[in-house]
């Protein structure tokens, strides 16, 4: 009878794990969902601006229903784009991502870019994350310079390592953003000083939220940080969280919008998965509206 139980059990278990593996790659990662947060940092009497916010989008060829709802988010007419990097995860996806942001070029944006937008993902093993000193693995080379010429000559202002000045929402932004601190790309020296005083709005932009990044864009005054990378954990437990971050920032932070300093900052969970790893649990994929109004 003992031993009746204990397979019993083991049936119980292995069918509960089967669910929710079939709840999170089959249902979840595809449970797009759309996050509204208000930032006050603006001046005092200023309108609202909102940025839509996108980030680690992972394209495979071919996958339309990620393809028709980023589409679709031209629909909220955002005043600027901000897309932190990750775009694509195989070499003939680019045609994927302009499909994808073809309606959103009509508005101003920027953008910086992440390790997959470099090198294509390789499979690996999961518990290797939980160890923040593992060497990383580069994948196949990507197309990053057609992709750079998708973006950059849409209008959108490449932001790596570098600093500019746009007019959106007939405001005056001050950008200053680095390539991919995850895979040591980034060259803040290269930008740093004081963000320009007359700006309407200062905005630093970063793919992986590393605190090295963060702390300097800070301490020169940009009052905004947008960051992803870190896919909110992908796989979460409920009533915790994440269980890593995948980089420097700590856990509490590794989503949404929170206070860094005398800055706000915001990390995307993202839009897309690893191929290797196609799933997400209490934690669906996410692009995000930030409206921005006046400091308090």
């Amino acid at each position: 009878m003992k031993k009746r139980s204990v397979i019993s059990a083991v049936g119980v278990l292995a069918a509960a794990g089967a669910a929710t593996f079939a709840y999170a790659s089959l249902y979840e990662r595809n449970r797009f969902t759309l996050r509204r947060f208000d930032v006050p940092v603006l001046d005092p009497d200023a309108e609202p601006l909102r940025i839509l916010h996108i980030s680690d989008l992972h394209f495979m060829p071919d996958q339309e229903r990620k393809v028709e709802w980023v589409s679709s988010l031209a629909a909220l007419d955002p005043d600027f784009v901000v897309l932190t990097g990750d775009n694509i995860a195989h070499p003939e996806a680019i045609s994927t991502l302009s499909a994808a942001l073809a309606p959103l070029f009509t508005f101003p944006g920027a953008f910086v870019f992440g390790s997959n937008d470099y090198y294509g993902p390789v499979a690996k093993n999961p518990f290797t994350y939980f160890n923040p000193n593992r060497e990383h693995k580069y994948g196949a080379s990507l197309p990053t310079e057609e992709l750079r010429r998708l973006l950059s000559g849409a209008g959108w202002v490449d932001a790596n390592n570098a600093t500019a000045k746009v007019t959106a929402g007939g405001r005056q932004l001050a950008l200053a953003g680095v390539d991919d601190p995850h895979f040591d790309l980034d060259d803040y020296d290269h930008i740093a000083g004081s963000a320009p005083s007359g700006a309407d709005l200062t905005l630093g932009l970063t793919h992986s939220p590393e605190p090295r990044v963060l702390d300097q864009m800070a301490s020169d005054g940009y009052r905004l940080l947008l960051a992803g990378h870190t896919h909110g954990g992908q796989v979460c437990v409920p009533g915790y969280g994440a269980l890593v971050t995948n980089c420097g920032i700590d856990r509490e932070r590794v989503k949404g919008l929170h206070r860094y300093g005398s800055s706000w900052l915001h990390v995307s969970a993202g839009l897309g998965t690893s191929p290797y790893a196609p799933m997400r649990f209490a934690c669906p994929p996410e692009a995000s509206v930030l409206t921005l109004t006046p400091a308090n």
